[in-house]
């Protein structure tokens, strides 16, 4: 389902293929849930992907697929991975500028984790140490304007550790801010797919394929030939036997009553 509502404010930024691509990595979205990931993001239409990404599923799958390997090769794996390499080498910043691109790449995940986190409501971030974990070299004033673009293009809402609404046009504090998606954003992707029961499908289906492959597997073991184990296997020496056999007639001739080998407890037979 392609929905064809967009957000009113023309300046809002649209992902393509490689900001999922990233996100898919920086967050180590499992592999098995990767084509959920893509159908839900897919189902949001135009809202939220490039106008030319919405046209095709497949397309648009393999698209990100390709964009994965490229960042696979770059070493973009997993949230210590240098954020640098996110965007495509020698690409133009759209939303902050060029100085700030990390930024730009940093906040254009924070914005799909909170799309795909639909019952995370928002995230916590002191922008103050960001330029130095992120590698930005660009002035702290420049900075911090960079930083209320990108929440505005990006629809999203910045509050204090009270939940007030926070101006970054004032400037960056030295604490911790949450970031939600904007009341005007929410409002749209709440009538989409519901995303969190689409992945308890995906990882029912998938663990009801792991029980049936793991019940064919021990079926098969059982119905193959069993091996015939010798009674006296190789390692093992056969305990003597030391019951005499009733078929056999005791020799009284053979026992000598003064013998001191007699069993244990019986008497010895002395002469007089």
């Amino acid at each position: 389902m392609i929905m064809d509502r967009e957000i009113s404010n023309s300046n809002t930024y649209i992902f393509n293929s490689r900001d999922v691509a990233a996100y898919f990595k920086w967050f180590s979205v499992p592999n098995y849930l990767e084509v959920s990931y893509m159908q839900y993001i897919f189902s949001l239409g135009s809202v939220v992907l490039a106008k030319p990404l919405t046209q095709d599923f497949e397309n648009f799958k393999n698209d990100v697929y390709r964009e994965l390997y490229y960042l696979w090769a770059n070493g973009f794996e997993g949230e210590k991975s240098d954020i640098s390499n996110m965007p495509r080498p020698g690409s133009l910043a759209l939303i902050c500028s060029q100085s700030c691109i990390n930024l730009e790449s940093y906040m254009k995940l924070v914005t799909l984790h909170l799309i795909f986190s639909t019952n995370l409501p928002y995230v916590n971030i002191n922008f103050t140490g960001l330029p130095f974990s992120l590698g930005l070299k660009c002035s702290f004033d420049e900075y911090e304007k960079n930083v209320a673009l990108a929440v505005k293009v990006l629809n999203l809402d910045c509050f204090d550790r009270f939940r007030k609404p926070f101006d970054l046009e004032m400037g960056v504090p030295d604490e911790l801010l949450s970031i939600s998606l904007s009341n005007h954003y929410r409002e749209i992707l709440k009538n989409t797919l519901d995303f969190k029961k689409l992945l308890k499908k995906e990882e029912q289906e998938r663990l009801d394929r792991l029980k049936k492959d793991s019940l064919s597997n021990i079926e098969s073991g059982l119905n193959k030939d069993k091996i015939c184990v010798p009674e006296n296997p190789a390692g093992k020496r056969k305990k003597p036997n030391n019951k005499v056999s009733q078929s056999q007639p005791i020799d009284q001739t053979t026992i000598k009553t003064d013998s001191k080998n007699q069993p244990k407890g019986a008497p010895v037979n002395k002469k007089i």
